[in-house]
């Protein structure tokens, strides 16, 4: 297989960097730069493909799940997101306990596996809201997977209960947390990140509380934001400081790059929707980077489905989950449903030529 990569490739950038992967040697911020400027993208393919069928042959992951936007009420309001409100606005929104037992009970009623919850920095709610919500959801079906909460929501938990950021993972943990998502980071570069999310955590914090839930067992997904107002060099020095604290930690399970959607934010994008061009590039580009991170998560909702089954043989092996009554990206403008069957699912993967393997965060074989 090896032997194959390096004598297909011709660029002598790619095939540089081909030789690097094979022997096993990290590449450079230098080396990110070229591959996501490079117009040999069927040639990058071949480098990122090789890695990930070493990693995962021809699997490829799926969940079913649903996600729970406890509030939409947000002290921070960053320009970038059309989700969040002002409390007393016409849509803002917190769900009690009840309304979010019954949303939980319904969709556990269609055969989920996993809750994803994210929600808003609003300061009505104190850290026993969120206790009781996770109690009340394991005593629903005591087996289902809970990832829960973005780095910058427990940094706000911490500091509207005043108390650490461990013992909210503690007190979490506790309750039936089982892993956190990768929301918040967006992108590190503090010119870039105090125009796009001024009032949100900095990128160094980001990963101090990442570092955190790491050091407590907690494994995490990391995500990055892309085409807004980042250059390439944002998006190499993101990668090079998710890889690094991943050298320290090993608690990264999933990278999962999210194209920006527009609508209803204060940040324009760069374009209406990303050229397959950029996304292939960014996709593998980041398999190639981040040979320390098992996983590369391709959100079928954010990306579209056709986009997400042509990464399978980019790089990724994880197209995301069904997603019930998701809210986030939808209020951003994204056009794809806010929900999908298993089977849908299922068959996408499929058709793109991989195996499909049903699962919960924590990449643990499920069902079929």
């Amino acid at each position: 297989m090896s032997d194959y990569l390096l004598k297909t490739i011709q660029d002598k950038t790619l095939r540089t960097i081909a030789e690097k992967v094979v022997e096993g040697v990290p590449v450079n911020e230098a080396d990110a730069l070229c591959m996501l400027g490079t117009n040999h993208i069927l040639e990058l393919g071949l480098i990122a493909n090789y890695l990930r069928r070493k990693l995962h042959k021809a699997h490829a992951f799926y969940g079913v799940n649903m996600n729970l936007n406890y509030t939409n009420i947000c002290e921070i309001r960053c320009p970038l997101c059309a989700f969040s409100c002002d409390d007393g606005d016409e849509k803002a929104y917190t769900l009690s306990l009840e309304d979010i037992e019954k949303k939980v009970s319904e969709a556990v009623a269609f055969g989920i596996d996993e809750v994803h919850i994210v929600g808003g920095l609003n300061p009505r709610l104190k850290i026993e809201y969120f206790e009781n919500m996770l109690t009340r959801i394991k005593q629903i079906k005591p087996d289902i997977f809970i990832v829960g909460f973005t780095a910058t929501e427990y940094d706000y938990f911490a500091k509207l209960n005043n108390i650490s950021v461990e013992e909210v993972f503690q007190r979490f943990i506790r309750a039936g947390l089982g892993a956190l998502p990768g929301g918040g980071a967006e992108i590190f570069a503090a010119d870039v990140r105090n125009t796009i999310a001024p009032r949100k955590i900095s990128g160094k914090r980001w990963l101090e509380v990442m570092k955190i839930a790491h050091s407590m067992g907690l494994k995490t997904n990391a995500t990055m934001l892309y085409n807004h107002i980042e250059k390439p060099a944002d998006i190499a020095d993101h990668l090079s400081q998710i890889r690094s604290l991943q050298d320290e930690t090993n608690g990264f399970k999933a990278f999962v790059p999210l194209p920006y959607h527009d609508a209803n934010t204060g940040i324009r994008a760069k374009r209406v929707t990303t050229t397959g061009f950029e996304d292939i590039r960014l996709y593998a580009t980041s398999r190639i980077f981040l040979h320390n991170i098992p996983h590369l998560k391709a959100l079928w909702m954010y990306l579209g489905e056709k986009m997400a089954q042509v990464l399978l043989s980019f790089g990724v092996d994880d197209i995301g989950s069904t997603y019930h009554d998701e809210k986030v990206v939808h209020a951003a403008g994204a056009k794809t449903p806010d929900y999908g069957t298993e089977p849908y699912l299922r068959n996408l993967i499929e058709n793109a030529g991989m195996k499909p393997v049903r699962s919960a965060s924590d990449y643990e074989p499920l069902g079929k």
